[in-house]
Protein backbone atom coordinates (compact mmCIF):
# COMPACT_ATOMS: atom_id res chain seq x y z
CA UNK A 1 0.00 0.00 0.00
CA UNK A 2 1.40 3.43 -0.92
CA UNK A 3 1.60 6.25 1.54
CA UNK A 4 -0.82 9.08 0.83
CA UNK A 5 0.92 12.37 0.18
CA UNK A 6 -0.33 14.93 2.70
CA UNK A 7 1.78 18.11 2.68
CA UNK A 8 -0.46 19.82 5.26
CA UNK A 9 -0.33 17.03 7.83
CA UNK A 10 2.45 18.59 9.93
CA UNK A 11 0.48 21.87 10.14
CA UNK A 12 -2.73 19.99 10.99
CA UNK A 13 -0.90 18.18 13.80
CA UNK A 14 0.34 21.50 15.21
CA UNK A 15 -3.18 22.94 14.98
CA UNK A 16 -4.53 19.83 16.72
CA UNK A 17 -1.92 20.13 19.48
CA UNK A 18 -2.94 23.75 20.04
CA UNK A 19 -6.60 22.75 20.30
CA UNK A 20 -5.78 19.93 22.75
CA UNK A 21 -3.73 22.25 24.96
CA UNK A 22 -6.50 24.85 24.72
CA UNK A 23 -9.06 22.34 26.03
CA UNK A 24 -7.03 20.12 28.36
CA UNK A 25 -3.87 22.05 29.15
CA UNK A 26 -0.36 20.81 28.52
CA UNK A 27 -0.95 17.88 30.87
CA UNK A 28 -3.57 16.59 28.41
CA UNK A 29 -1.19 16.62 25.45
CA UNK A 30 0.05 13.30 24.12
CA UNK A 31 0.82 11.87 20.72
CA UNK A 32 -2.40 9.89 21.03
CA UNK A 33 -4.62 12.90 21.87
CA UNK A 34 -3.11 14.91 19.02
CA UNK A 35 -3.56 12.06 16.53
CA UNK A 36 -7.19 11.67 17.58
CA UNK A 37 -7.80 15.43 17.34
CA UNK A 38 -6.19 15.61 13.89
CA UNK A 39 -7.94 12.40 12.78
CA UNK A 40 -4.70 10.80 11.62
CA UNK A 41 -2.94 7.55 12.55
CA UNK A 42 -0.90 7.67 15.75
CA UNK A 43 2.29 7.02 13.77
CA UNK A 44 1.86 10.34 11.98
CA UNK A 45 2.50 12.29 15.15
CA UNK A 46 5.67 10.43 15.99
CA UNK A 47 6.83 10.61 12.36
CA UNK A 48 6.60 14.41 12.35
CA UNK A 49 7.42 14.97 16.04
CA UNK A 50 9.60 12.35 17.73
CA UNK A 51 8.96 13.85 21.17
CA UNK A 52 6.22 15.88 22.80
CA UNK A 53 8.74 18.66 23.35
CA UNK A 54 9.26 18.89 19.56
CA UNK A 55 5.50 19.17 19.14
CA UNK A 56 5.27 21.78 21.89
CA UNK A 57 8.07 23.82 20.30
CA UNK A 58 6.18 23.84 17.00
CA UNK A 59 2.92 24.75 18.77
CA UNK A 60 4.60 27.55 20.74
CA UNK A 61 6.19 28.94 17.57
CA UNK A 62 2.80 29.03 15.89
CA UNK A 63 1.00 30.45 18.94
CA UNK A 64 3.68 33.12 19.38
CA UNK A 65 2.62 34.63 16.11
CA UNK A 66 -0.43 36.09 17.90
CA UNK A 67 0.75 39.15 19.84
CA UNK A 68 3.94 39.65 17.82
CA UNK A 69 1.85 39.78 14.65
CA UNK A 70 -0.54 42.31 16.20
CA UNK A 71 2.41 44.51 17.18
CA UNK A 72 4.09 44.17 13.77
CA UNK A 73 0.89 45.01 11.90
CA UNK A 74 0.03 48.09 13.95
CA UNK A 75 1.31 51.03 11.84
CA UNK A 76 1.07 53.65 14.58
CA UNK A 77 3.69 51.84 16.69
CA UNK A 78 6.37 52.71 14.15
CA UNK A 79 5.18 56.31 13.71
CA UNK A 80 7.68 58.51 15.60
CA UNK A 81 4.95 61.12 16.18
CA UNK A 82 2.49 58.66 17.74
CA UNK A 83 2.02 58.36 21.50
CA UNK A 84 3.90 55.09 22.10
CA UNK A 85 2.45 54.30 25.56
CA UNK A 86 -1.07 55.01 24.31
CA UNK A 87 -0.64 52.94 21.16
CA UNK A 88 0.87 50.01 23.06
CA UNK A 89 -1.96 50.15 25.60
CA UNK A 90 -4.51 50.14 22.78
CA UNK A 91 -2.84 47.24 20.96
CA UNK A 92 -2.67 45.24 24.18
CA UNK A 93 -6.34 45.95 24.83
CA UNK A 94 -7.31 44.86 21.33
CA UNK A 95 -5.35 41.64 21.72
CA UNK A 96 -6.83 40.85 25.14
CA UNK A 97 -10.33 41.65 23.88
CA UNK A 98 -9.95 39.13 21.05
CA UNK A 99 -9.97 35.37 21.38
CA UNK A 100 -9.37 34.87 25.11
CA UNK A 101 -8.67 31.17 24.63
CA UNK A 102 -5.91 32.02 22.16
CA UNK A 103 -4.34 34.50 24.56
CA UNK A 104 -4.47 32.00 27.43
CA UNK A 105 -3.04 29.29 25.22
CA UNK A 106 -0.16 31.50 24.10
CA UNK A 107 0.72 32.20 27.73
CA UNK A 108 0.30 28.59 28.81
CA UNK A 109 2.75 27.48 26.14
CA UNK A 110 5.06 30.41 26.91
CA UNK A 111 5.12 29.60 30.64
CA UNK A 112 5.61 25.89 29.96
CA UNK A 113 9.20 26.85 29.19
CA UNK A 114 9.74 27.09 32.96
CA UNK A 115 9.60 23.30 33.21
CA UNK A 116 10.54 22.31 29.66
CA UNK A 117 13.98 23.62 28.68
CA UNK A 118 13.36 22.76 25.00
CA UNK A 119 10.77 25.56 24.91
CA UNK A 120 13.02 28.25 26.37
CA UNK A 121 14.67 29.32 23.11
CA UNK A 122 11.25 29.75 21.49
CA UNK A 123 9.95 31.78 24.44
CA UNK A 124 13.09 33.92 24.23
CA UNK A 125 12.56 34.38 20.47
CA UNK A 126 9.10 35.77 21.20
CA UNK A 127 10.37 38.29 23.74
CA UNK A 128 13.30 39.28 21.52
CA UNK A 129 11.06 39.61 18.46
CA UNK A 130 8.57 41.92 20.17
CA UNK A 131 11.48 43.80 21.77
CA UNK A 132 13.10 44.30 18.37
CA UNK A 133 9.88 45.73 16.99
CA UNK A 134 9.68 48.18 19.91
CA UNK A 135 13.40 49.05 19.76
CA UNK A 136 12.70 50.94 16.54
CA UNK A 137 10.89 53.53 18.68
CA UNK A 138 13.14 53.43 21.74
CA UNK A 139 16.42 51.90 22.91
CA UNK A 140 16.94 48.12 23.38
CA UNK A 141 16.86 48.23 27.19
CA UNK A 142 13.61 50.19 27.25
CA UNK A 143 12.16 47.84 24.62
CA UNK A 144 12.96 44.83 26.83
CA UNK A 145 11.40 46.63 29.79
CA UNK A 146 8.26 47.28 27.77
CA UNK A 147 7.99 43.58 26.89
CA UNK A 148 8.28 42.72 30.60
CA UNK A 149 5.58 45.25 31.52
CA UNK A 150 3.27 44.04 28.74
CA UNK A 151 3.75 40.46 29.95
CA UNK A 152 3.04 41.48 33.52
CA UNK A 153 -0.14 43.33 32.62
CA UNK A 154 -1.36 40.40 30.51
CA UNK A 155 -0.69 37.92 33.29
CA UNK A 156 -2.49 40.12 35.84
CA UNK A 157 -5.56 40.27 33.59
CA UNK A 158 -5.49 36.55 32.81
CA UNK A 159 -4.82 35.33 36.33
CA UNK A 160 -7.11 37.65 38.27
CA UNK A 161 -10.03 37.78 35.82
CA UNK A 162 -10.00 41.55 36.14
CA UNK A 163 -10.95 43.61 33.12
CA UNK A 164 -8.17 45.19 31.14
CA UNK A 165 -7.67 48.84 32.12
CA UNK A 166 -6.22 50.71 29.16
CA UNK A 167 -5.67 53.89 31.18
CA UNK A 168 -3.63 52.00 33.78
CA UNK A 169 -1.59 50.31 31.04
CA UNK A 170 -0.93 53.64 29.33
CA UNK A 171 0.20 55.17 32.65
CA UNK A 172 2.55 52.29 33.50
CA UNK A 173 4.00 52.08 29.98
CA UNK A 174 4.51 55.85 30.03
CA UNK A 175 6.61 55.53 33.17
CA UNK A 176 8.93 53.06 31.45
CA UNK A 177 9.48 55.10 28.29
CA UNK A 178 11.95 57.97 28.70
CA UNK A 179 10.53 61.43 27.90
CA UNK A 180 10.84 62.44 24.27
CA UNK A 181 10.46 58.91 22.89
Amino acid sequence: MSRRYDPERRRRLIDAAIRVVGRKGIAGLSHRTVAAEADVPLGSTTYHFATLDELLVAALRQANEGFAKVVAEHPRLSDPDADLPGELARVLGDWLAGDRTGVELEYELYLAALRRPALRPVAAEWAEGVGALLADRTDPVTARSLVAVLDGICLQVLLTDTPYDEGYAREVLGRVIPPGR
